[in-house]
């Protein structure tokens, strides 16, 4: 008997099997006690039986038992499970409990079998063991004292399997959705076939506004909106498989042919569901998500390139279509890997002070005087100065846009300053802002300390905002700060009027004092009519509106003119002056000393 507990218990140390640890107890008992067949079950929590050893026992034997529900008639097991308590039957041929079973044991010449349930610490019943006799008889002394070794291994066993499955669970599953963990998407994602092209994809899901809920609200309620975020994707997704990867990060492996013949219905169908408010701890929140997605390709080879495709398509999502999806296409890692060097590129040039603002002059069109500049960033890069449009892509990094211009606001409060202390008169410098500058919540505050400490008056400063900039948030913040510091005295210049989605109505609520029609308007105005006729629109709607319009990209003589006779009475362009630095720029206004002194300025 000493040996057999060892010999189990070590096995259960050893973490082996549990089917395993149950076989050897049963062959182990049988040599000790030739005359019995033995079998141990598994009750699960729903109280369905499980066969983990018999094998004595034919395999048919034991697969028709396997889901059957304990209760008062099923065979000695099942009631013994049922009762919590041993069933002794004599003859298994009469025995009511056996009546739905008999004919599973009889031919097998099986007579009587005696069944005891195994129970847990907390007295739970979570197993049976039993002797089957081919006799009609019940258990003998030496068979009930080996049966109470057997029951207390079994017990351990089956507790300790059900432990390492739990903590296995654990490990799998994420506390907070009940979703798999990213250590379950690594495993599964491993395991996928890639020699298939079509046949699975991935997408990763990730919440644009938790840390806004968070900051907000607190972390409870944005528990609330992963939880129900969750909730939601899983339900979309269905049969296919939502992953939860931490934070607001969701992985979802699609493999359905209705899911992969329509990727983006899916994606659309996610971010529907999601858009509906939800309950986030008392307080209503929309969860707002971005998604990137690849299809296992031909020529992919490991479901990890799959994988980094995906974030790829995330990554460019997020730069360029928060709130939607972007579906991996080739070339999209070459593009995403141009603006991380152009980050790398515009961070050491700020590291290293190579930052300098350009100054391109605004004209006023009949008298060509100089009526201000647009203040333009440059970096300076061995003997070469690169204009912005040679590393925009890194602007869409918000610490970076946020960086340069700060630096550019320095740079500019000291040139007019400059420019103030030797007489010359700067009437307005333009200065190009971002939409991360407005959401980084830190402008006006900058705007306000750069320039009190350069002794610049804010009504010299001319904020430039495009239309993408200043219509393309649902949220109203770019309007809000807007408004904020034109009660501060700063003018706003609507710019590249025309190539974004603005429309004339806007320009009846928007908060500017300034359009600047883009180069486009002024290109075509020799050699279109419609041209024309919406430059002469926009100059018209502006004049009721009290707003000013500067032409851009003015480039000949016969386009200023067509403008000045339209109304137009500023220009900015290669006509009239390309950007120059600040010692030209300085010529210019030198320059202008000369002219006459009555000069028309921009209306305030």
């Amino acid at each position: 008997m000493l040996k057999l507990q060892n010999a189990i218990l070590e096995m259960v140390a050893r973490s082996e099997d549990l089917a395993s640890v149950a076989d050897r107890l049963c062959r182990e008992v049988e040599r000790l006690n030739p005359d019995a067949v033995c079998s141990v079950l598994e009750v699960d929590p729903a109280g369905m039986l499980h066969p983990l050893a018999g094998p004595s026992l034919p395999d048919d034997y034991s697969a028709a038992l396997d889901g059957i529900f304990i209760g008062p008639n099923v065979g000695s097991c099942g009631t013994a499970a049922y009762l919590g308590e041993a069933v002794e039957v004599t003859d298994i041929a009469t025995d009511p409990k056996w009546v739905d079973f008999a004919e599973l044991a009889l031919p097998l010449g099986l007579r009587a079998c005696w069944s005891s349930p195994i129970c847990n610490g907390r007295g739970a019943v979570i197993g049976t063991f039993a002797f089957y006799y081919r006799e009609k008889r019940g258990p003998s002394a030496l068979e009930q004292k080996l049966v109470n070794t057997c029951l207390h291994l079994c017990a351990i066993a089956i507790t300790n399997h059900r432990w390492q499955l739990e903590q296995q669970r654990r490990a799998l599953e994420d506390a907070l959705t009940g979703l798999p963990n990213r250590a379950a998407f690594n495993a599964a994602l491993a395991k996928l076939p890639c020699d298939q092209p079509g046949s699975w994809a991935l997408l990763f899901v990730d919440l644009d506004n938790l840390k806004t809920i968070n900051d907000t609200f607190g972390h409870h309620a944005g528990d609330r909106l992963i939880a129900t975020a969750a909730e939601r994707i899983a339900g979309v997704i269905l049969p296919d498989k939502a992953y939860r990867l931490g934070g607001d990060e969701f992985a979802l492996l699609m493999r359905s042919p209705a899911a992969l013949k329509d990727l983006e219905g899916v994606a659309g169908a996610i971010l529907a569901a999601l858009s509906v408010p939800a309950d986030c701890g008392g307080h209503l929140a929309v969860p707002r998500a971005t998604i990137g997605g690849a299809v296992l390709a031909f020529g992919d080879g490991t479901s990890e390139r799959v994988r980094q495709n995906a974030d790829f398509a995330l990554y460019h999502a997020k730069e360029t279509s928060r709130g939607g999806f972007v579906r991996y296409w080739p070339g999209i890692g070459s593009r995403i890997t141009r603006r991380l060097d152009a980050i790398r590129d515009v961070d050491a040039a700020l590291g290293d002070h190579r930052l300098l603002p350009y100054y391109q002059p605004i004209y006023r069109i009949d008298t060509r005087e100089i009526m201000g500049f647009e203040a333009l960033c440059r970096i300076r890069l061995g003997d070469r100065v690169l204009a912005a449009a040679q590393f925009h892509e890194a602007t869409t990094d918000m610490w970076i846009a946020t960086a340069l211009t700060e630096r550019m606001l320095g740079l500019v409060a000291a040139d007019i300053r400059g420019w103030l202390d030797a007489g010359l008169d700067v009437q307005h410098i333009g200065l190009n802002v971002s939409s991360a500058d407005f959401h980084g919540g830190q402008l006006a505050e900058q705007l306000c300390r750069i320039f009190a400490a350069a002794r610049v008056p804010l009504d010299r400063i001319i904020l430039e905002v495009t239309e993408t900039v200043y219509m393309g948030q649902a949220d109203h913040v770019v309007a809000q700060q807007i408004r904020a510091l034109r009660a501060r005295g700063l003018r706003v210049a609507l710019d590249d009027f025309g190539t974004g989605f603005a429309s004339l109505t806007h320009l009846m609520t928007l908060p500017i004092d300034i359009l600047k029609i883009d180069k486009t308007f002024v290109d075509q105005l020799l050699g279109s009519s419609v041209s024309r006729a919406i430059v002469e629109g926009l100059l018209h709607i502006a004049g009721e509106l009290n707003v000013e319009v500067i032409a851009e990209g003015v480039e000949t003589e016969e386009q200023a003119q067509l403008l000045r006779a339209a109304g137009c009475q500023f220009g900015q362009g290669y006509l009239f002056s390309p950007p120059v630095d600040v010692v030209e720029a300085t010529g210019l206004l030198v320059g202008q000393l000369a002219l006459p002194a009555s000069v028309a300025s921009l209306r305030r």
